[in-house]
């Protein structure tokens, strides 16, 4: 695969005018190559080896929250990067996961080609199924190079997406006190 994938990143140089042989971009395709495959690890991994069994029993019944997993995606409409952080709270119902799986959860789905929006309810919904939590919040706070580096070039912007499940959804107060830890 990363032979291909060189060989493509040496026709897209050429076809940016640039000469893929002079000396500083004679290693490049492979380089390139190799960076897209590990930007995109993501496909590779599955959502159950990934958990590996580091789910507990447990009596916790309030929220677990776990704040500020930086991550790292690619838009999948211009292959450039995003770049945030997510925010992750669940409502354990007898069973609680394994602290880094939460990292581990975000960057599987986050190393693939990705719209936030989809991103969000992807790590919602593998923690509610991964646990079997009574609800699961998830926030994620981006900045896209997209809207940053071409395009309307607002180096500023942001975006912040949410999904809410379970009682997260349907109890407002449980939802409000996700957001008030979300704030300290």
């Amino acid at each position: 695969m990363c032979d291909e994938l060189s060989h493509h990143y040496h026709e897209i140089i050429k076809g940016l005018g640039e000469d893929p042989e002079r000396e500083g971009l004679r290693d490049t395709p492979v380089r390139a190559a190799k960076a897209m495959q590990f930007l995109t690890n993501g496909y590779s991994k599955s959502l159950d080896e990934l958990v590996n069994n580091a789910v507990f029993s447990s009596d916790t019944d309030e929220i677990v929250l776990v704040k500020d997993i930086e991550l790292y995606s690619m838009c999948e409409h211009h292959m450039l990067p995003f770049i945030g952080k997510c925010h992750i709270g669940y409502l354990p119902d007898g069973k609680v996961l394994g602290l880094s799986k939460f990292a581990r959860i975000v960057d599987m789905f986050a190393r693939r080609l990705q719209i936030q929006e989809n991103l969000t309810r992807q790590i919602a919904e593998a923690v509610r199924d991964v646990t079997g939590a009574r609800g699961v919040g998830v926030i994620i706070e981006a900045k896209h190079m997209c809207m940053m580096m071409r395009g309307v070039e607002k180096q500023n912007s942001s975006m912040t997406t949410s999904v809410m499940l379970g009682n997260f959804r349907s109890h407002v107060e449980t939802r409000q006190e996700f957001l008030a830890l979300l704030r300290r």
